[in-house]
């Protein structure tokens, strides 16, 4: 498998990625907290983590977008927004409240993650 073939299998993959979290942090906040590590919520917590699903479904847009085109721009815009990304997660593995064993390690790797995806996808914007 090639650079660019494992890029656009991330980018597949990302799209219902963001769906299903989009979906459950709208549907189901707490579960779906819980399943990230998270401590029981508060109702601050729940409403701030529910505002979020819009930024998923989102992604998950902007995935398949470039899934489906796979214009250079397409990639570019992905690059950028998977950019906004990198810190989002390094940031909350910092709450208190995210104390499941390997959460907070999890949500560390999710940032490299969106660094990797962001340089990945800036790329394929310049070789589609």
């Amino acid at each position: 498998m090639t650079l660019e073939q494992a890029l656009r299998h991330v980018n597949r993959t990302m799209i219902g990625f963001d769906l299903i979290l989009g979906t459950a942090a709208l549907l189901a906040p707490d579960q779906t907290l819980r399943v990230l590590g998270h401590e029981p919520t508060s109702e601050d917590a729940r409403h701030l983590f529910r505002r979020c699903a819009p930024i998923w479904l989102t992604f998950a847009a902007a995935h398949a977008t470039a899934a489906a085109r796979a214009e250079p721009r397409d990639w570019w815009a992905l690059a950028w927004l998977r950019g906004t990304e990198i810190a989002t997660d390094v940031i909350w593995s910092a709450s208190p409240a995210v104390s499941r064993p390997g959460a907070k390690a999890g949500l560390r790797v999710a940032g490299a993650f969106n660094l990797a995806m962001a340089l990945g996808f800036a790329r394929l914007s310049r070789s589609s």
